[in-house]
């Protein structure tokens, strides 16, 4: 097994409000707490899933007051994830893992299997509510202090749809929560809603598109007045959902002779202002985007194909595999003379951004942070941590050997606390995995010189996840 293999590995210990010894200072403004989330069981009994994205839901919580850490971590309670932990079985359909077996239940399934709610791959705050989401339009509240499950969300409305993102955004005008979902039929569409910030369940339908192929899209753009889906040429026949009897993502045919096309809704009155085409490229996240003189810029952490999705089989990453590596790219979207061009912001490869998203989100902006390679064809995993000036392209590394960090959430300092109030004016958290201890730790730097401040120890080694938040 890779020396990475411990983070996918299951963790089976869940822990109830342990103080971390803490090494370093952590800055005495710091208070609230840092909510992780992601896959941490990989079999059900003697079968394992298949791909990084089917493990069950763990959440994880960093209470940080006064410079001290408190550490708790649990299981999602969910029907998937009491299939797996109390059956010892797996009874839902995942991202790449199909329970059934036989060609005769494989027919019968489609017309039986019921929806899964396995919310690994992100946290949000829906008004009071504090929700873990994934892309089956099912979010399930749980509560912040202790992790308790408290439900899976049912909305008020009739929107439908059978797939969504993990990355809704804040509407950088009104402050309403905007996501989309695809409905799929034979007249499919992409559905672009808002919710509003007082967090009832009710979503109401801005704008919508039909398409005969959807694509798989993991998060969009938006900026103060549009919403940008970026459909990428992996796309699918909706009847092969229905019938082929293969988990979710194998039904998907990568098609670059489509190239990506970017579906320009208008965000006040959901007109599709254009719908405009370049080059053919993958991607899972958005870094950031905003609008300027008519333009459109959208940064992605872009791939050449969608081959990343192959390379994230649980088989391949433990063996080691070559993990193919996303480079930070704009591309610049002119809907009035229609058209769309690309450059690459840095050399450096980045994947799992964030940005300082309560003061730039939909805004110009200078900094962001995810993590990298030290080597871009590299059978080792995702292994530094990255700042990316994306003015001038040039980076600020943290890296330590054997040691592999996750999502870097940056936390402003609070006004008077910090030292100008400039974008870069707080600190990077991430969970790092530390291969040589069979551990990982909560890292603290400081974002402007991207320095270590201090670091807690967890008493085990923390799965790879995949995203967070910070609550205050």
């Amino acid at each position: 097994m890779a020396r990475f293999g411990l983070g996918f590995q299951s963790l089976g210990d869940e822990t109830h409000a342990v103080e971390l010894p803490v090494s370093g200072r952590l800055p005495e403004w710091l208070r609230g707490v840092l909510l992780r989330n992601g896959p941490a069981r990989f079999e059900a009994g003697g079968t394992g899933f298949r791909h990084w994205f089917d493990g069950q839901a763990m959440v994880h919580r960093f209470a940080v007051d006064g410079g001290r850490v408190e550490y708790a971590n649990r299981y999602l309670d969910t029907p998937s994830s009491r299939a797996v932990l109390r059956e010892g079985r797996i009874r839902y359909q995942e991202f790449a893992t199909d329970p059934c077996r036989s060609v005769f239940a494989r027919f019968f399934t489609p017309f039986q299997r019921q929806r899964p709610v396995n919310p690994n791959v992100n946290i949000a705050r829906f008004g009071e509510q504090v929700v873990a989401l994934t892309e089956t339009p099912l979010p399930v509240e749980f509560a912040p202090e202790t992790l308790a499950t408290v439900g899976v969300v049912d909305y008020e409305d009739r929107l439908g749809g059978q797939f969504t993102t993990a990355h809704p955004h804040e509407d950088p005008v009104t402050g309403d929560l905007v996501n989309y979902v695809t409905h799929f039929s034979r007249r499919s569409e992409y559905r672009v809603y808002r919710q509003r910030p007082d967090g009832a369940p009710r979503r109401e339908l801005l704008g919508r598109y039909r398409v005969d192929e959807p694509a798989y899209m993991h998060s969009f753009a938006i900026t103060p007045g549009h919403v940008v889906l970026v459909e990428f040429p992996l796309v699918v026949n909706p009847f092969r959902l229905l019938l082929s009897g293969r988990p979710f993502i194998e039904n998907y045919r990568w098609k670059p002779e489509r190239g990506t096309r970017f579906i320009v809704m208008d965000r006040e009155n959901g007109n599709v202002r254009a719908v405009l085409r370049g080059p053919a490229c993958f991607a899972f996240h958005h870094i950031n985007s905003w609008e300027d003189n008519g333009r459109l810029f959208i940064d992605l952490c872009a791939y050449r194909d969608a081959s990343i999705i192959e390379a994230l089989y649980l088989d391949t990453l433990r063996g080691g595999g070559v993990l193919p590596q996303a480079t930070p790219t704009r591309f610049s979207v002119d809907p009035e003379a229609g058209t769309v061009t690309a450059e690459e912001l840095s050399g450096e490869s980045l994947e799992l951004p964030r940005i300082a998203y309560g003061q730039r989100n939909g805004r110009a902006y200078r900094y962001a942070y995810g993590v990298g390679s030290r080597d871009r064809r590299t059978d080792d995993f995702l292994n530094q941590l990255v700042k990316l000036d994306v003015g001038d392209g040039s980076t600020l590394l943290w890296q330590e050997e054997g040691c592999y960090p996750g999502e870097p959430v940056f936390v402003a300092a609070p006004p008077g606390h910090g030292r100008d109030g400039a974008e870069d004016d707080g600190i990077v958290l991430a969970v790092v995995l530390r291969s040589a201890t069979a551990s990982s730790y909560l890292l603290a730097l400081d974002a402007r010189t991207f320095q270590e401040l201090a670091r807690a120890e967890v008493p085990h080694a923390v799965p790879f996840g995949f995203h967070g938040t910070f609550l205050r």
